[in-house]
């Protein structure tokens, strides 16, 4: 290609790639991302299918499930996507066809939990390379696998790569990595055997051939590998690199780059406060070495970090997992230039995913789709509303309905549109926070809807008004327990978390009553100025029975 025919800053998200025998549209995957939404037996709903649907609408070129398992023991979570039963066939189908409505390939995850599984989701035993327990997950010790045992298992691969094919699956991907089975044969913190299959990589290397063999011409197969594991006695980044020089690569059309295991799930999903695309020198690293198309996940939510990895030449398409949690849309946003609802990188979707919910999004209402509200159908007439609030809710509310045609004035007491979200993007956790903000306020404008801020309302002044509806979205007030010993109430101050937030104040000494995600982000944002600190938690972290004593924290604890 000549210097007049290369692609300028950024237009390499918009060209074609080729993974084997695919074509995809544009450089956007979107990744596998555990949601929820399955049915309790691993069965697809019209929820998901109607999710990875608007992924693919929104102009991702390869829209991938969650990790699926391929054998019931190795199932990670109760809602988790089933692929080890023909039965669920034409519910893959299902996703299949709704991608592919859309002008988009569906790509499948292959897993299976190992040492993660529990016995309470599965109702078997975990099984794994050795008796290793993991105990992120409850600590249950898992029963080591047999000669026999092993080559079952990845015969359960290659039955639901079949699986996969039958239902329209384009892409198949084999998951190598956070810390599952096919990472826990790879890495030395939690492979001891002594057979054959102290090999690191003979598991691996039997399990692509079994997805290949199943495999059809029409489907590309690749691999998705943790870059490090993250955590002390792990795989570095060096030795993972020199496991993978001795699989034979070549045989797939595509690997996938991310990190972590479950003992260092910071790694997996990453939080705010670390720098966008930080996985992308990792890629580098295999796109030189191999002759395949490679990806990279990893914080990349700005138009800008997209177009950087590609444009230094890092990877060659993007693995998009929470940025397009936050906008289905925002492959086709950033390729026509037009503004797109960011991701902020909260981490509440994990949260949720943890407690077993299907999981939702901080900025996001449409999801889960079950959930999702279209204003439009709400009320036909063109009504004069009036929203008292303009917080996160407030603001969200009014965009829905202008965008139904209706004449939307917010009115805020503060002199700032925002609410306590705008206090807690000054936390030292919240970083982003401040950039979903900013889109609020400029959708609102774009909508036509009028903000009045530092104007209070009282219930005469309401009553003055002549709205046809009125929307209340003030939020609510905390509630500030009494002090632990009345008989200091003199020399403590107890302050509910917004209050402190917005005056401003700063302390040498302070407890924090309260370790959910607002009272250990304060905790942290504390100790990062050098403020002694007790962070109070009603049970320690495991435990099922309140304490006797505090639980206390300090700075990177």
């Amino acid at each position: 290609m000549s210097d007049a025919q290369a692609p300028g800053p950024g237009e390499l998200l918009g060209t074609p790639l080729r993974l084997g025998p695919l074509r995809l549209r544009n450089r956007f995957a979107a990744a596998p991302m555990e949601r929820n939404y399955c049915s309790v037996s691993g069965s697809v709903t019209e929820e998901y299918v109607a999710y990875l649907a608007a992924r693919a609408a929104g102009g991702a070129a390869l829209v991938h499930t969650e990790a699926g398992y391929v054998r019931a023991d190795g199932k990670g979570r109760p809602r988790q996507l089933a692929l080890d039963d023909d039965r669920h066939i034409p519910g893959l189908r299902a996703l299949a066809d709704a991608v592919h409505a859309h002008g988009a390939h569906l790509g499948m995850e292959l897993n299976h939990g190992g040492r993660t599984a529990r016995r309470a989701v599965t109702g078997h035993r975990p099984v794994a390379p050795s008796p290793v327990p993991c105990a992120v997950t409850g600590g249950e010790v898992p029963d080591e696998l047999d000669n026999a045992g092993i080559r079952a298992l990845v015969r359960a691969y290659g039955d639901a790569a079949r699986r996969c094919r039958e239902a329209g699956a384009d892409a198949m991907t084999i998951h190598g990595g956070h810390g599952y089975l096919v990472h826990q044969f790879l890495s030395r913190a939690t492979n001891h055997r002594t057979d054959e299959f102290a090999d690191p990589t003979l598991f691996l290397r039997l399990v692509m051939d079994a997805v290949l063999g199943a495999a059809g011409p029409d489907q590309a197969v690749g691999l998705r590998i943790s870059a490090h594991e993250g955590h002390a006695g792990g795989l570095t980044a060096d030795e993972t690199f020199e496991l993978m020089k001795s699989i034979p690569l070549g045989r797939l059309h595509y690997l996938d780059i991310s990190a972590g295991s479950y003992e260092a799930g910071e790694w997996i999903v990453q939080p705010g406060e670390w720098q966008s695309a930080i996985l992308a020198s990792h890629a580098e690293r295999y796109r030189r070495a191999f002759r395949i198309p490679v990806g990279v996940a990893g914080r990349i939510n700005t138009a800008r970090a997209a177009a950087h990895v590609l444009d230094s030449g890092q990877a060659d398409f993007l693995s998009l997992a929470r940025a397009l949690h936050a906008d289905a849309g925002f492959p086709g946003h950033v390729l026509s230039g037009s503004p797109y609802r960011p991701c902020i990188a909260c981490n509440a979707c994990i949260d949720e995913l943890h407690q077993g919910h299907p999981i939702g999004c901080s900025v996001n209402p449409d999801v889960p789709p079950t959930l999702s509200h279209d204003a439009s159908n709400a009320v036909r007439d063109c009504l004069r509303v009036l929203v008292v609030g303009a917080g996160p809710a407030g603001m969200e509310t009014a965009r829905l309905l202008a965008g139904a045609g209706h004449h939307v004035e917010v009115v805020e007491a503060d002199q700032r549109t925002g609410g306590a979200f705008r206090l807690a993007a000054g936390l030292g956790q919240n970083p982003e926070y401040g950039r979903f903000l900013t889109w609020m306020e400029a959708e609102l404008a774009r909508s036509g809807v009028r903000v009045s801020a530092g104007t209070p309302l009282d219930a005469t002044a309401l009553a003055l008004r002549q709205d046809d509806a009125v929307v209340l979205a003030t939020g609510a007030r905390g509630h500030i327990p009494p002090a632990p010993h009345p008989a200091d109430a003199g020399r403590r101050r107890v302050m509910q978390v917004r209050d402190w937030l917005a005056s401003g104040e700063r302390t040498d000494c302070c407890v924090v009553w309260g370790a959910d995600r607002d009272g250990v982000a304060t905790a942290d944002h504390l100790a990062r100025t050098g403020t002694k600190l007790l962070l109070i938690r009603r049970t320690r972290p495991g435990c099922r029975t309140p304490c006797q004593d505090p639980c206390r924290a300090t700075a990177g604890e």
